[in-house]
């Protein structure tokens, strides 16, 4: 995927303030300090497009962004951070749901994990509830490069166990720091983002 542009569209807490175009959409979600914003960069090969903070759970609204005029990148607040207010922590769902229910522009949510660690109970609660959905999810473990080759097999079998993933469902191996996983990412995410067709 050639990056031609890639540019920030708004911040949304709510349906009224969703940006209007009729774009194909992927979301992003995952826990706070997961990585999501890292990877969302280095897909697009940007270093601030998405803004990292050294203070998880920051970010606590939809961002919108635009990929070369043609499709849009959904990133969704990071969850679970314990520092975050309760109050907080509980609009997390609501503000997702109101999402999926008027956006049917969206295509698809990348749920990012931690590839160092087992899954978090609130980890396989959003798989299970996104496919309760029925919303098309891919699971990308991202921090890769932070686990030594040889212990790679034992971390993904554990990330598969702790959120049920089958054996035939790809689990995508990424890393900011090196660009692992970048291509096969893009590849996995075409299909989804392919040009709408008006009837």
């Amino acid at each position: 995927m050639k990056i031609i542009s890639a540019e920030f569209v708004t911040s949304a807490a709510s349906p009224t303030q969703y940006p209007r175009q009729r774009l194909p959409e992927v979301a992003f979600a995952g826990r706070s300090n997961v990585g999501k914003s890292s990877l969302i960069n280095t897909l697009v090969h940007r270093k601030n497009l998405v803004k990292t903070s050294a203070t998880p759970g920051k970010t606590r609204t939809l961002n919108f962004f635009v990929v070369n005029g043609r499709f849009s990148f959904v990133d969704f607040p990071g969850y679970g951070y314990a520092r975050v207010p309760r109050e907080m922590q509980a609009s997390w769902r609501p503000m997702v749901e109101a999402y999926m229910k008027h956006q049917d522009m969206l295509r698809a949510v990348v749920h990012i994990v931690d590839f160092r660690h087992t899954p978090s109970e609130l980890d396989w609660q959003l798989r299970a509830w996104l496919l309760n959905k029925q919303v098309s999810v891919l699971t990308v473990a991202t921090k890769t490069d932070k686990v030594k080759r040889n212990q790679r097999a034992a971390h993904e079998r554990e990330i598969r166990r702790g959120l049920a993933l089958p054996d035939d469902e790809p689990l995508l191996l990424f890393s900011s720091h090196n660009h692992e996983g970048r291509l096969r990412l893009w590849q996995r995410l075409m299909p989804w983002l392919a040009p709408v067709r008006d009837a």
